[in-house]
Formats: C-alpha cells, structure tokens, sequence
C-alpha cells in the first residue's frame, strides 16, 4: 500500500513538484524554529531586527515556505510563484548577513551570504530550470 501511494505522490508531484514540497518544508521548519525559539541576540541580522523581531522575519520563511509547497500541488507552467516565494527569504536573510559583513558589525556574514547564494539562491534557481519531462538520448543519437 506504501509504495502505491508513493508512486501516486511522486507522479502527481513530478520533479520541480517534488523540488517545490521539499523546499517549501524546509523553510517551514526553519522559520517555525525561530517562532517558538527566537535567538535573543540573532547576530548579523541587525538590517532585519531594526525593522522588526526577529519572529516577525522568521514568519516570512513559513509564509514563503507555505507559498511554495504550494505551487508543487500546481499545473506544470504555474509553479514559478513557488520557486518565486523560495528565493525571497534566502534573498532577504543573505543580503542582510553580508550588510553586517560590509559594515563589520557581523565578518562572519560573508560567509553565510555565501551559504545562502549557493546552497539556497543558487539551487533554488537550477530547480526552476529543470524541465518536468525529460527523454535521456540513446546511445546512437548523440552526435546527430
């Protein structure tokens, strides 16, 4: 029964589906982690807490995340919201780590404005990309 199911989830989800559910899961979680136990001191971040708490932006990965596991239960063709809601917190969350790089407030946020580029931005961006259907060539049709 499991693996019926299984096989019914991932055929309706499809491959930018199954990217978009588990993306949007994560950032779910991320942010839950910060709403039921915000740091009380969340270094590098002071461009985001001067606007508002620290629970205030991690809602802004669950809103986000819930945006994108969304769009994988959407048609092919009308998932670019979810990858859209995906990049927005990374996006925000980074350039804030590399402010606090810039102004010395945080020399550690470079790094993780890298972290988020490439694990996050970057990632996120090669998954909108990936076609949902895809013939692999045979082995006599590659040079043609």
């Amino acid at each position: 029964m499991r693996c019926r199911a299984a096989r019914w989830l991932s055929s309706r989800l499809g491959r930018r589906g199954r990217a978009l559910a588990l993306l949007g899961a994560g950032k779910i979680l991320f942010g839950l982690g910060y709403v039921t136990h915000p740091e009380p001191d969340p270094r590098g971040l002071g461009l985001l807490t001067q606007w508002a708490d620290i629970r205030t932006w991690a809602w802004l990965w669950i809103v986000c995340g819930a945006v994108t596991f969304a769009g994988a239960w959407v048609r092919i063709g009308r998932d670019r919201w979810g990858f859209i809601a995906a990049l927005v917190p990374p996006f925000v969350w980074g350039a804030a780590f590399a402010w606090g790089a810039i102004v010395g407030d945080y020399p550690r946020g470079l790094a993780l404005f890298g972290w988020y580029a490439t694990s996050h931005v970057g990632m996120i961006l090669w998954a909108s990309t990936v076609p949902e259907h895809s013939v692999p060539h045979r082995r006599g049709e590659r040079g043609r």
